[in-house]
């Protein structure tokens, strides 16, 4: 008998990311060295690292989704107020 997570509907995971996310970060990793090494440019660094630690998840949701919703409730979206009266 094998046991799927979620019904197969689950997001690949990898640790606290999700695969796509450790695509980006690697990538973007890369690419950071590269800019370091040759042009000595520290910014790309920087923000691979702090993507990297608004992607962090836990019990599916990260910090990132957190912000965008935040974001969407605050200043994104029209928030619909009526009066009972």
């Amino acid at each position: 008998m094998y046991i799927y997570p979620d019904n197969l509907k689950a997001k690949a995971t990898l640790w606290l990311w999700q695969l796509r996310d450790i695509g980006v970060i690697g990538v973007g990793a890369l690419l950071s060295i590269l800019a370091l090494t040759q042009i000595r440019f520290i910014p790309p660094i920087v923000l691979t690292a702090v993507y990297a630690f608004l992607t962090i998840r836990f019990e599916d949701t990260s910090i990132l989704d957190f912000l965008r919703y935040a974001c969407a409730f605050f200043i994104g979206k029209q928030q619909i107020y009526e009066w009972a009266g």
